[in-house]
């Protein structure tokens, strides 16, 4: 970009801003000359104006601008057709970023919501559950990264003789074990990172779920013990179907949290020994390689597999309502 280019800039900045103030005064006018339905409508858009042209130049530009690299080279300058998404489909190390990203989201949401499941309805009841609640939501309060440093020196391993400061070799080299590099071996390295991001989200669905299980009618449950069901049976049947809105919400969102995954296989692995995922990959490419025509296309294949979760959690929501 040249020179004169980069000074113009602002100007054009400033005539947009200029176009969107006389715009919305001349509408201010129009709507205040109106009545009735066309008068609140107005209104309404017009309040809503400014955040709507913030997403349209923060997203729907940036989204198109990907979209149209996503056809082009890693240069970005010339057109390669489907290229870059047939590599995605082809290429060994895009397939495993798939892979292990279609085991990221089966295995993230459920052992999440799993873990956040039972210790909230272990602790929902207790005089102390406030302190229950806050030690399980205290990974949260730490970035992924610092999640991923911690486990990383969880998982730390030293050759065997060698004092251990890893948590986990020390407790395997106590029990008679040898020490393992568990950050090294795959597939079960990818099971090792889900771990951190478990630890890290089940306190935000251990309290999401309390606050359901806490809002279940007392008299279904006493109902239910007065008939004879055991606790078992009150909690799959009784407690599980009233609080099934708030399973879904805390699911939806683990999914979604999920397929952005980054900053714990950053931390830990870099990317290797088969530990990418597709939010990753992206990265690499785009970044690292320069290849910034794949990295396109890796975001928009992310952006396809989100969009319908973000769709069936709105109309969930909605329905809720």
């Amino acid at each position: 970009m040249s020179f004169d280019v980069v000074a113009q800039q602002p100007k054009l900045l400033y005539l947009l801003q200029g176009i969107a103030v006389f715009t919305a005064v001349v509408g201010l006018i129009l709507v205040a000359l109106h009545r009735g339905p066309i008068r609140r409508r107005g209104a309404a858009f017009l309040l809503l104006a400014p955040a709507l042209l913030l997403l349209a130049v923060g997203l729907l530009g940036p989204g198109l601008r990907t979209l149209t690299l996503s056809f082009r080279d890693g240069e970005g300058d010339g057109w390669v057709g489907l290229d870059n998404y047939v590599w995605i489909l082809t290429d060994p190390e895009a397939l495993t970023a798939l892979r292990n990203t279609l085991t990221w989201v089966v295995l993230v949401p459920v052992l999440t919501t799993v873990v956040g499941l039972l210790y909230a309805a272990a602790v929902v009841r207790s005089r102390f559950r406030a302190l229950a609640l806050s030690l399980l939501l205290l990974p949260m309060v730490i970035s992924f990264v610092g999640a991923g440093l911690v486990w990383k020196f969880v998982y730390a391993y030293r050759p065997a003789g060698a004092d251990q400061i890893g948590l986990l070799n020390q407790l395997v080299v106590a029990f008679g074990g040898q020490p393992r590099q568990w950050l090294v071996d795959s597939p079960w390295n990818v099971l090792f990172l889900i771990v951190t991001m478990v630890w890290t989200q089940a306190g935000f669905a251990a309290v999401l779920l309390a606050g359901a299980i806490a809002g279940v009618p007392r008299e279904m449950t006493e109902a239910a013990r007065l008939d004879g069901a055991s606790p078992r049976q009150v909690f799959w049947r009784i407690t599980l179907p009233s609080i099934r809105p708030t399973l879904l919400v805390v699911v939806l969102a683990e999914l979604i949290a999920t397929f952005k995954a980054f900053d714990v296989v950053k931390t830990m692995t870099g990317g290797q020994f088969d530990t990418g995922v597709l939010a990753y990959e992206m990265y690499d490419q785009a970044f690292r390689y320069g290849q910034t025509g794949r990295g396109a296309a890796l975001a928009v294949l992310l952006f396809v597999l989100v969009t319908p979760v973000v769709v069936y959690q709105v109309r969930a929501q909605r329905r809720a309502r």
